[in-house]
């Protein structure tokens, strides 16, 4: 099997509490203004390719809830699993 990686940057664009949870609704960064022309905004190398994206994570973890906020950015890292 070859170890195939990818990183994707997400940005947390909703946040809804619950009691005992919290859900996150994540959107792949692209672009909501002009990037550079200079290609320093590094959320341009991630939009270019990734240029979509979503994804929705329900969080039980007690250290976790309430502390993900709208707006904030994460990488988010696929590797293969051990089958």
């Amino acid at each position: 099997m070859s170890k195939i990686t990818m990183r994707a940057k997400m940005q947390v664009n909703k946040v809804e509490r619950f009691n005992g949870s919290d859900r996150i609704t994540c959107n792949a960064v692209a672009r909501s203004s002009a990037y550079p022309e200079d290609g320093s905004d590094e959320d341009n190398t991630y939009a270019k390719f990734s240029p979509s994206g979503e994804l929705s994570l329900t969080i039980a973890n007690p250290v976790l809830l309430g502390v993900i906020e709208p707006g904030q950015k994460f990488y988010l890292d696929f590797t293969p699993a051990a089958e």
